[in-house]
């Protein structure tokens, strides 16, 4: 009688739309590469030709061109958004293949793994903040090693929150399909 009911549970999920990619899955590194991507032009006016780019004790150590610095940082960005747009699109295609329905269990799987990489992004974003406020202005922020361990301890914190939500929801429909 349970396995019955597994089975029509796991054809009803085949039998609902397939799943599609959508932009939400990337919205967060797609909305930090063009936050970089505006920093970056409102900056640029600003920065010598020589820009420094690593600290110690809050003074320059190592200088870069401005072009080279602006493009190494925009390229990162890219690559870090190329990359959700591929774990995203990889997931929704395997998923197709797979034949496993849109529910909103792989909704919400699919948007936290193509929104991961948001968090280096979010690093990188910091970074290059901190070496135009520098070089532009010389405002130092807090050291890139604290920030990028307060987003790595919120992300993990947020991380974790999904996936007890995920657990259980996934128990709530498991819990019906034997109930059933």
């Amino acid at each position: 009688m349970v396995a019955i009911s597994l089975a029509e549970s796991a054809n009803k999920i085949v039998s609902e739309k397939n799943v599609s990619f959508r932009w939400t899955y990337i919205v967060l590194p797609v909305a930090i590469l063009l936050l970089s991507v505006i920093l970056t032009a409102f900056f640029y006016r600003l920065l010598p030709d020589e820009v420094a780019y690593r600290f110690s004790g809050g003074e320059p150590t190592h200088w870069f061109g401005r072009g080279g610095a602006i493009a190494w940082v925009i390229i990162l960005q890219l690559v870090f958004a190329l990359l959700s747009l591929a774990i995203a699109y990889i997931a929704t295609s395997a998923s197709r293949r797979l034949q496993i329905g849109e529910t909103d269990l792989n909704r919400s799987l699919f948007t936290i793994m193509g929104n991961l990489m948001a968090l280096p992004q979010i690093i990188l974003l910091f970074a290059m903040l901190d070496i135009f406020l520098y070089n532009a202005y010389q405002i130092k922020l807090i050291p890139l090693w604290v920030f990028a361990l307060i987003v790595m301890v919120l992300g993990g914190i947020i991380l974790g929150i999904f996936f007890i939500q995920t657990i259980r929801q996934f128990r709530r429909l498991h819990g019906k399909s034997v109930q059933e």
